[in-house]
């Protein structure tokens, strides 16, 4: 039992709310991290809605904030498409409304660049001579990123695979 980390002890609710609005302003946070970092924290479950209610009052806290960023960020850095991010926010327990407005947010002609750049640098790496492998390959690795099967169909269809 050496290798238990030493239990703390729960932080009063004035130093929580203080931690708790540098952790929202460091980064758009959704309401879910929030709460399970304060309940990491030890609070209590009305402590926490309290809390959670005072952010978002204060600004510290908004869920359509957080789902726009997030889904610009997993398109942007990560080349994530629509069917992950989707996934990725439900995860997070963003309500259904936001999720639809934040993939609605993301630019077309951007979402289907970075499918083309995702594409093309796949099909860099891979070694498959056979034409069928390679585009099943390259498939599945386009779903496995979360984009729409119709869109990578049309790229596939579009673009000279190498070698």
């Amino acid at each position: 039992m050496e290798n238990e980390a030493p239990k703390r002890s729960p932080l009063s609710p004035e130093k929580a709310h203080a931690k708790a609005q540098s952790y929202c302003a460091y980064q758009e946070r959704s309401q879910q991290e929030v709460r399970d970092k304060l309940y990491d924290w030890g609070l209590y479950s009305t402590q926490v809605e309290q809390l959670i209610s005072t952010l978002i009052q204060d600004n510290f806290l908004n869920e359509e904030r957080f789902a726009l960023a997030f889904a610009q960020g997993k398109l942007r850095i990560k080349g994530w498409g629509r069917i992950k991010i989707k996934q990725a926010l439900k995860f997070k327990r963003v309500p259904e409304k936001l999720i639809q407005k934040a993939l609605k947010h993301l630019d077309y002609d951007e979402y289907e660049q970075k499918l083309i750049a995702v594409f093309q640098k796949k099909d860099r790496l891979l070694t498959e001579k056979d034409g069928f492998k390679r585009r099943y390959k390259l498939q599945q690795y386009l779903l496995g990123r979360g984009f729409e099967l119709d869109l990578i169909t049309e790229v596939l269809k579009n673009k000279n695979l190498s070698r």
